[in-house]
């Protein structure tokens, strides 16, 4: 019988949940510091790796900002974008929503139009050169909305990538609070401009931020959701809308959200019927990636391969491709499975 890697290798797969700097390679972050040794990053991989030992939340989002610092050129974001594909169609993921905060490059002096230039040069490349499609979600830090949410709505209006299809709101969500009347204007404004809203929520904090999310942020997706699991009212409305939830195991449990893989919230979220997503978030900052997310599930979990092509149709479903762009990568997972089931039963 085909292993359950090999069923994996071969699942077409879209990945919903995915940041561009947490996404840098190994790699790419060593050359990147140390081209600029005072950007605070190790430059050996071994020192490298225990800078990604993330004491909590917090932490993580310290050693985000210091790897964010290294990227100072136009040509950077693009080498990113390019990366990004090479290692995505490696796991042969055909489609990816990746989100971006140009609030690091604008207050390195980098135009928001030069910012642009350089995503779309990337995307054009990653097609072509790696057949992998990309569409961009614009986002801010929630703890910095006061100088940030603006800024990333102009961006968003007035110099969109050709790629661009979100609207989002990451960072720390326990300093969004002070910042709740501008984080909605700005979410109101996303939504009446036809972009899809899909903000961070319930990852950090409890179910009130999801509700924030749905009742005031026009959530079309949310973002780690985890939370929301705390609260059965919310799972009740999560279930009955099937709104989806975008969950990254490793990275709740690299970043301290959950204790470990065997006490995360995923398999319960599915008993109870929510739409949910398998994601990688920052991949190579938690050590994983998106194929890796479903070998997990599978091995440590105990996922069957139709739970987990399941939760591939379910990213395809819940993306922002068109709808014949769907119904040709669902089609495609069915014919994967179909074919593991049929190898199976020959057995």
């Amino acid at each position: 019988m085909e292993s359950i890697g090999a069923f994996i290798a071969k699942l077409p797969k879209v990945e919903l949940h995915v940041h561009l700097i947490g996404s840098a390679s190994v790699p790419t972050v060593l050359e990147l510091a140390r081209r600029h040794p005072d950007g605070g990053v190790p430059t050996t991989e071994e020192e490298l790796g225990k800078f990604y030992e993330f004491r909590d939340f917090a932490h993580f989002i310290d050693v985000y900002r210091a790897v964010s610092g290294l990227i100072t050129e136009p040509e950077d974001i693009a080498d990113l974008v390019r990366g990004v594909a090479r290692d995505l169609a490696a796991q042969n993921v055909r489609y990816a929503e990746m989100q971006f905060g140009p609030y690091a490059f604008r207050r390195r002096g980098m135009p928001d139009a030069v910012v642009t230039e350089a995503l779309d040069a990337g995307t054009r490349e990653a097609l072509a050169q790696h057949g992998v499609r990309m569409g961009f979600i614009i986002e801010f830090p929630g703890q910095t909305a006061d100088l940030d949410a603006i800024p990333t709505l102009t961006h968003a209006l007035t110099h969109p990538p050709q790629a661009l299809v979100g609207f989002g709101i990451g960072g720390i969500e326990e300093q969004r609070a002070p910042h709740r009347d501008v984080i909605r204007d700005v979410f109101a404004a996303a939504a009446a401009a036809g972009l899809h809203c899909v903000p961070h929520a319930g990852e950090t904090t409890g179910p009130e931020t999801v509700w924030e999310a749905i009742e005031h942020l026009h959530a079309e997706r949310i973002g780690h959701g985890i939370r929301s699991m705390d609260d059965r009212r919310l799972v009740s409305y999560l279930r009955e809308q099937q709104l989806p939830v975008d969950v990254s195991p490793t990275s709740n449990v690299r970043t301290r959200c959950v204790t470990g893989l065997d006490t995360h919230p995923l398999p319960r979220m599915l008993a109870d019927g929510l739409f949910v997503t398998l994601n990688s978030d920052d991949p190579p900052f938690f050590g994983t990636t998106l194929s890796n997310e479903y070998l997990m599930a599978a091995s440590g979990l105990g996922f069957s391969a139709a739970q987990l092509a399941g939760l591939a149709s379910n990213a395809v479903r819940a993306s922002f491709l068109d709808d014949a762009s769907k119904e040709a990568l669902i089609g495609e997972i069915d014919s994967v499975l179909a074919a593991q089931a049929l190898a199976r039963a020959a057995r």
